[in-house]
């Protein structure tokens, strides 16, 4: 699929980049390297500036402008791959995972991997109203979105800065991907410059990446 948009509806904090990689063989044959996998430790040396409060605390109340409360089970997965880093917990998935969870980490920046085989456009980014929720993992587990900012696709919510939804995440057979880093507007270019690390790592891989345009709901089509 070729993705050349995604229309944005009105927010006041959320600063966003966005991106495809498109994979030489698919992901069940392209094991992540160690260069790659020592780079999920947490005292890796890394080109991006590591998270301080005031960065966390920026992205909390983007997340919490549309009444969604990020805490507890809710927090930005940034967060939670901060502790699973720290403890060892976190291992390795797939390359376009490894290298998501790898920017994340060390940015800060919560980070969507998103299969472009199982989304459908038209894509939009939007706040989530009453009522609705996905599933979230393997075991069926459902996250209420009411209030998140979430990526949409034809068929509702798929993604966002906490959980992405089960119906649209990698596998072994994915080839291509959309990358959405949800920055903040009070950490301007924070999102941007770790788009760069973060395509930089899939250059590395093999991965041909493309960014995506971002533009207002209401914005004449390109």
């Amino acid at each position: 699929m070729s993705l050349n948009k995604i229309n944005l509806d009105a927010h006041p904090l959320m600063e966003l980049a966005a991106f495809t990689s498109t994979f030489p063989a698919p992901l069940g044959e392209t094991p992540s390297p160690a260069w790659l996998k020592e780079l999920l430790a947490p005292q890796a040396e890394v080109p991006v500036p590591s998270p301080d409060d005031e960065f966390r605390n920026a992205v909390r109340r983007m997340l919490r402008h549309g009444g969604f409360k990020p805490s507890g089970r809710s927090k930005p997965a940034s967060e939670y791959l901060i502790r699973a880093s720290g403890s060892g917990e976190l291992g390795s998935i797939n390359a376009a995972v490894d290298a998501c969870n790898v920017v994340s980490l060390h940015s800060g920046v919560p980070i969507s991997v998103v299969d472009l085989d199982l989304a459908f456009p038209p894509f939009r980014v939007a706040v989530v109203g009453p009522g609705q929720s996905y599933v979230f993992n393997a075991s069926g587990q459902e996250m209420d979105l009411e209030g998140l900012l979430c990526l949409w696709d034809a068929s509702g919510p798929c993604a966002n800065a906490v959980k992405d939804s089960q119906r649209t995440k990698t596998h072994q057979g994915t080839r291509q991907t959309l990358s959405i880093l949800w920055g903040s507007s009070q950490a301007p270019e924070r999102a941007g410059q770790a788009a760069k690390w973060y395509r930089a790592l899939l250059d590395r891989l093999g991965a041909t990446t493309r960014e995506v345009g971002l533009s207002a709901a209401n914005s004449p089509a390109s």
